[in-house]
Parts: C-alpha cells; sequence; structure tokens
C-alpha cells in the first residue's frame, strides 16, 4: 500500500493558499506566504482569519473535516482504502479533489488538475446511473474509482455529477460537477418525494432554495440538485464558488452540529450572519425565513451545517437553502427541533412567549417577527395544496405529500392561534 503523504497542499480556485500537514495524528494548517501577500487574499473560512502563523488542530479540524462525509458513509469510504474512520487528513488526500465550495487537495509535487474545458466527464447511460445507485450504499462518492475525488458533507449518501440537461455523468480528473444526485434514504418513506415537494413549497414561497427537480431514470427516483457553488462563466465554462456551512466558519467540528451536543444556536447563526455577509440585513431576514419555514413543514433536521456561506465577489452572502425535507411526518425520526426556538426543542410546545424569546435572541424586535411568522403562517397551507395538485409535479395522490400538507396546516394553524389569542401568554 502506497504510504500516505504527510503535507497536501491546499489550493483555493487555482491558487495554492496553504498546507494541511499531519503532525503526531494532528492536524496543522498554515496559509502560504505568497498567498498572503496576494492583494486580492482571503481567509479560506470566517474560523481561519489570514494570518501568518500555522493554526493548531483544533482550529483546524472544524473547517477541513466539515469537507468530509459522516457517519457510516466515512467509516465505508475509510475502509475502501484501509485507512482510520478518524483520519481526517487521509481521506481528504483520497477523496478531496471535488469538494463543496472551490477548495481542492493535492500532494506536495503534483500539478492542479486543470481543466481542459473540454471538461472530461464519463457520460453515463440509464443502465449504468441505476448500477451506480445500486452501488451508492456500499461504496459512497464512488470512492477509488478511477479519476474520481469526490467529497461532499453529510450522513446521507449523495454524489456529485454533471447533468447536461439530459444526461448525467461522472466529473473526472478535477472537472468541476454541476448538480448533485440525492438517491432515496434507506428507512425512510418517499424521502425523494418529500424533499422535492419542500423544495419545490420553499420556492414557490420566494425563498429562495436552490434549485432541484424529481429525476427518473428507469423507474428509479432521486433528487437532482443544481450546484449553487458551481458557475458557468462567460465564456460557458463551469467555474467553483467558494463556500462553507455555518459549522466551518463558527469553528465547529460535524460531530457536534446539533445544539444539544454543543452545536451553534440560532443566535450564533444570527451573529455570524450579520458579521460576515454585506449588506447582512436581507441575508438576516432570509435566514429568518428559513427558520419560521423550517418550523412550520417540520423539517426538525435544520442544524448548522444545513445553512452556509456563499462568496461570491468580495463578500459573504446567506447561500440558498437546500437539505429541506419534513422529517416530522415520520413517527420514527427524532420530534427535536435540531436548534431550539427560544428554550424549547419540540414544536408543539412552541408557545409565543418562546418566538418572542428567540427574536430577543436573535436581535429582531417581537413585533418584527410575530408579523413575519404570521404572514408566513397564512400563506402556506393554501400554496402548499397549490403545489400538491399542479399537474406539472407528481405530487397529486402521494401520501407523503398529503400528510405534509395536513402537518403544515395542523402547525399553521396552532401558530396562528397562539400568537394571535388574548389569552396567549405574550406577544403583546
Amino acid at each position: 500500500m502506497t504510504s500516505v503523504a504527510h503535507e497536501l497542499e491546499v489550493w483555493l480556485f487555482a491558487e495554492h493558499v496553504g498546507t494541511l500537514s499531519l503532525v503526531d495524528g494532528r492536524l496543522n494548517f498554515c496559509y502560504t506566504p505568497v498567498w498572503l501577500s496576494h492583494k486580492d487574499a482571503f481567509s479560506l473560512s470566517a474560523s481561519l482569519p489570514l494570518q501568518a502563523e500555522s493554526f493548531d488542530d483544533r482550529k483546524t479540524r472544524p473547517f477541513f473535516a466539515g469537507l468530509l462525509p459522516e457517519g457510516q458513509m466515512r467509516r465505508l469510504i475509510a475502509q475502501q482504502f484501509q485507512v482510520s474512520g478518524q483520519n481526517d487528513f487521509a481521506l481528504l488526500d483520497h477523496i478531496g479533489g471535488e469538494c463543496a465550495g472551490a477548495v481542492t487537495f493535492i500532494e506536495p509535487g503534483r500539478a492542479l488538475p486543470v481543466p481542459t474545458f473540454k471538461n472530461e466527464v464519463q457520460w453515463l447511460s440509464n443502465n449504468e446511473v441505476v448500477a451506480i445507485l445500486d452501488e451508492l450504499p456500499r461504496r459512497p462518492m464512488l470512492a477509488g474509482k478511477d479519476g474520481l475525488r469526490l467529497s461532499l458533507a453529510g450522513v446521507q449518501n449523495k454524489l456529485p455529477v454533471v447533468f447536461d440537461g439530459t444526461r448525467l455523468g461522472l466529473p473526472l480528473n478535477g472537472t468541476p460537477s454541476s448538480h448533485i444526485l440525492k438517491p432515496a434514504i434507506q428507512g425512510v418513506e418517499d424521502s425523494v418525494i418529500n424533499e422535492g415537494f419542500c423544495m419545490a413549497l420553499a420556492e414557490a414561497m420566494q425563498l429562495k432554495p436552490t434549485k432541484s427537480k424529481i429525476h427518473q431514470v428507469l423507474n428509479r427516483s432521486f433528487l437532482l440538485v443544481e450546484r449553487y457553488d458551481r458557475l458557468i462563466d462567460t465564456q460557458g465554462h463551469r467555474q467553483r464558488l467558494h463556500q462553507e456551512d455555518f459549522c466551518q466558519a463558527l469553528g465547529v467540528v460535524p460531530e457536534m452540529k446539533y445544539q444539544n451536543e454543543g452545536g451553534p444556536d440560532l443566535a450564533q447563526c444570527f451573529d455570524l450572519v450579520r458579521s460576515a455577509t454585506r449588506p447582512s440585513a436581507p441575508q438576516v431576514l432570509r435566514l429568518l425565513d428559513y427558520v419560521i419555514f423550517n418550523a412550520l413543514i417540520g423539517n426538525h433536521d435544520a442544524h448548522a451545517k444545513n445553512f452556509s456561506l456563499l462568496y461570491s465577489g468580495k463578500t459573504a452572502v446567506l447561500a440558498p437553502f437546500y437539505d429541506t425535507l419534513s422529517t416530522a411526518v415520520y413517527p420514527t425520526l427524532t420530534q427535536k427541533m435540531a436548534m431550539k426556538i427560544g428554550s424549547k426543542y419540540k414544536f408543539s410546545e412552541v408557545q409565543a412567549r418562546h418566538w418572542e424569546q428567540f427574536a430577543q435572541g436573535v436581535g429582531f424586535t417581537k413585533a418584527q417577527v410575530k408579523r413575519r411568522i404570521l404572514e408566513l403562517a397564512k400563506l402556506l397551507p393554501s400554496i402548499a395544496r397549490k403545489l400538491q395538485s399542479d399537474s406539472r409535479h407528481n405530487f397529486a395522490g402521494n401520501v407523503v405529500v398529503e400528510q405534509i400538507n395536513t402537518l403544515i396546516e395542523q402547525r399553521c394553524a396552532l401558530t396562528i392561534r397562539r400568537l394571535t389569542d388574548p389569552a396567549a401568554e405574550s406577544f403583546d
């Protein structure tokens, strides 16, 4: 077996910006003097500001480990390469070619794969797509396949692909992917339709989610999500945009992404958007909409890795909404929200005073938050029903979509009642 390098060059776009090292089993990151002297230099992460001194493992790990798959996917990829599941460095060495954002990892002395703009893509037949869908649970990210070094964070199986409107393909040798393929989640009934419906609903509510579409190949459904961190330039070439999720930006390791494990709470998320984006006011309002929408549709898994900053131009913006499905319709999944509203993890326990606590904690007036919650709660049920019956989609008649709509109606009615009832304990 080849020995694993103890240094990796960290590239951002086509610039060598730093070095990731493994020293006595611990990570270390240092920006290059050349990058630091660059007039347009910017930091890799809000948690890794530009400085000449190197960052220790505690500072380095959140950003870099945050690029890797989690849970069972991570264990299977580690087995594939015969490395320890805890070894972030070895995993980035093996699969850190096409990651979220614009970062790429290369062994020292190797050249950055420069796309020839013929864009090396292995186009797939329908049978090959189905074979990949079958292989992904055993071989996440198709780890170890020649020419592929693909990584995406999260515990769900997914795969970066190229989609040209009709054909699906695998991005080879440093070619940027255009979409993320999300197959059905094992043990979660109709997860593809659930997420497809919730994403379409966010779009119908004008919340600017990332674009996604349910796709079928030989009767197998999956979600194709357009990558917001990829862009077609004026020459028609696909370019990477840099991004990072809120855990990375806040310096929180992925295994602590949930608030009840010590991960970020909503106040920290809003503070981050206020400090990192310019102008921040519209971004903060979008985040408020996302929080309310997630609560009303029952997306209990909206933790800090499911929100991101997108670096387009000089300043960051809040990335489009993604990873949105109604987990509350499944009795086997947790009824606790990933982040508290006020002091409550359970939506059923959220009274007016908890929304009020939330408003104060995230820097809004009570009146502002109350007005926006009521606007969304009044709009959402009718827009959801209209979407369900829209013949351009195949949502009508689907049991899970019906359950989501019933849940939305119940949650919106409960919320309106709690916020407008004179006997309710607060929201004066």
